[in-house]
């Protein structure tokens, strides 16, 4: 009988073995991996950044403004037009060139203006001869009524001849009076014929620019009913930007406030002025009330020009260097005091107000759509503190990310704010992070996005 060896047993013992030790160990270690992912989840601190939005308060400067839509006009032009009629023999101008007062411009034809002044030179002195003529007969008259007098007084005439003498003393000095009066006459229609041969020769009646020229040299004009424009002469070293604002803006804009524009040419230079004029009378353009509201730019070097378009700014409260957060971070508290019954005021508004401790709707970069809430009047002075009998600061309430991860609601004193950003004067500090919106899945299950609109689900606290 042969025995087989030791070393040629059968490994099937081993591998049976490893195997019921791998299943358990499978098992275990999938139970780790399961309870790794969902432990955070149902047991676990939540992850809020991966919820929500954060923005850090920082310091900048925010600005309530009044904008509109502006064009720009020289302050200080003159239509320079024609006074008499007849053909624009020469134009010694050009668009672009630069006159000052008395300047040549332009010369009319004055062959028919020098005609009448020759006529009524001719006829003037006609008049004032036949004035010596007519003083030479009160001088024979007057001499013929003493001579009567004489012979009246020896009684060598009768009265009848004296009467007489002494109506053509009267009736020359008359004559005379009526020579004086068509003189005088013909002095004025000289004067007037002069001046219309002046006119003839087109001066500059202020020093400027020539920004434009509406007639052409050789062109017939007629100003027997209304003076013609030949050019137009503007001071470009100060311009107007004539600004139309709605008449749901136009009570927050007062005379002296501050105002800048930008132009479509360089929207990133601004402009600085101050409102000079709020004209009273409006203008209504497809069922739209407007309001031209006016100030002055200064322009040393020309770079404004005529007819640009302005995109003006009306600064009604700023802050500089303050502390900012996103519009988004705020929800403001209502101002309504309580009644005297001591219940609440009724809140006429319909729009629905964001509850305490909701998130305001956001685009997908965080940036607020709109303020939440109706935006209420900034305050005149971005500085303003509460005491001395001041205006105190409007309240809101704000979601802070706390160092140990947590939410806290917190009360914020506010001051300037617009659209985007507000001002806090009290109850938070710079490099804090604050909630401005609710994060969710898309459809893709990857990334997160802001909640585009609606009611937000509360905070955790």
């Amino acid at each position: 009988m042969n025995v087989m060896p030791a070393s040629n047993a059968s490994p099937v013992a081993p591998v049976r073995r490893l195997r019921r030790l791998a299943l358990p160990l499978l098992a275990l270690l999938a139970v780790g991996v399961i309870a790794y992912f969902l432990w955070p989840r149902f047991f676990g601190q939540p992850d809020l950044r991966a919820q929500y939005l954060f923005a850090t308060v920082q310091r900048g400067d925010v600005e309530d403004v009044v904008t509109a839509i502006g064009t720009l006009q020289p302050r200080d032009y003159v239509d320079v037009g024609a006074q008499v009629s007849g053909q624009l023999n020469h134009i010694h101008v050009e668009v672009g060139d630069e006159v000052k007062t008395g300047d040549l411009l332009a010369e009319i034809d004055p062959t028919v203006a020098q005609s009448r002044v020759e006529a009524s030179r001719a006829q003037l002195r006609n008049q004032r001869a036949q004035l010596m003529a007519r003083e030479s007969d009160l001088l024979l008259a007057e001499s013929q009524l003493r001579r009567q007098q004489n012979l009246m007084a020896e009684d060598a005439t009768t009265a009848e001849a004296l009467q007489n003498a002494e109506a053509a003393v009267r009736s020359a000095k008359a004559q005379i009076e009526a020579l004086k009066a068509q003189i005088e006459q013909s002095e004025s229609n000289l004067r007037e014929d002069e001046a219309n041969l002046n006119y003839t020769r087109i001066e500059a009646p202020m020093a400027g620019t020539v920004v434009s020229i509406a007639a052409r040299q050789g062109q017939t004009l007629n100003a027997a009913q209304q003076a013609p424009t030949i050019l137009r002469i503007a001071d470009l070293s100060t311009m107007t930007v004539q600004t139309q604002v709605s008449e749901a803006d136009v009570s927050r804009l007062t005379p002296g406030m501050e105002v800048y524009f930008t132009t479509l040419g360089d929207q990133t230079r601004r402009w600085y002025g101050k409102l000079r004029k709020i004209e009273p009378t409006p203008e209504v353009v497809n069922n739209v009330v407007l309001y031209n509201a006016l100030f002055d730019i200064p322009n040393p070097r020309r770079t404004l020009m005529t007819q640009m378009t302005a995109q003006v700014y009306f600064v009604v409260a700023k802050a500089e260097d303050a502390l900012v957060i996103p519009m988004a971070a705020v929800t403001m508290q209502s101002s309504r005091r309580p009644r005297p019954d001591g219940s609440a005021p009724r809140n006429t508004d319909s729009s629905p107000r964001p509850r305490t401790g909701d998130i305001a709707p956001n685009d997908r970069n965080g940036t607020p759509d709109r303020a939440s809430g109706e935006q209420a009047e900034s305050a005149p002075d971005a500085r303003t503190r509460p005491g001395n009998g001041e205006r105190p600061p409007r309240r809101g309430t704000v979601k802070l990310l706390l160092p140990d991860g947590n939410i806290e609601e917190r009360s914020v004193g506010i001051g300037v704010t617009n659209r985007v950003q507000a001002q806090v004067l009290e109850g938070l500090e710079e490099g804090v992070e604050v909630v401005t919106g609710q994060r969710r899945a898309n459809n893709g299950g990857g990334n997160a996005q802001a909640r585009p609109g609606g009611t937000p689900p509360r905070i955790p606290r």
